[in-house]
């Protein structure tokens, strides 16, 4: 019940920073969703990226977490197209994810089918 009450807490909490955030130029930056899941063993991140080429993408550690940014083009070309549905964004896009990363480790990355896979293991004790 505690984890389903954190969860939507963090949803609602992303959905105001996408909704409401003061006209600035970061304010259109888009912010991709994520599954963060956690393991004895580490922890792994989806980040739902459709139609973003893996050269669009760029990952950055630091020890408070991991920022994952790039820019999805948009499909038609101006004038040439009759948009009828516009519901995927596209543009710039960045997406903070807060993690503990003096404890975690990059051992995987992968993008596969629009979702990019970030694996993280523990560090060792020392």
């Amino acid at each position: 019940m505690w984890s389903e009450a954190l969860s939507l807490l963090e949803q609602a909490d992303r959905l105001q920073r996408q909704f409401f955030r003061p006209p600035t130029a970061e304010a259109r930056a888009w912010e991709p969703p994520v599954d963060v899941i956690e393991t004895e063993d580490g922890v792994t991140i989806h980040i739902a990226l459709p139609g973003v080429p893996p050269d669009s993408i760029a990952v950055r550690f630091d020890p408070d977490g991991i920022s994952v940014c790039g820019a999805r083009e948009f499909p038609a070309r101006e004038g040439t197209a009759r948009i009828h549905a516009l519901e995927i964004p596209y543009g710039r896009f960045e997406r903070r994810i807060v993690l503990p990363m003096h404890t975690l480790a990059l051992v995987g990355q992968d993008l596969q089918n629009g979702c990019l896979t970030l694996r993280l293991g523990r560090k060792e004790a020392v």
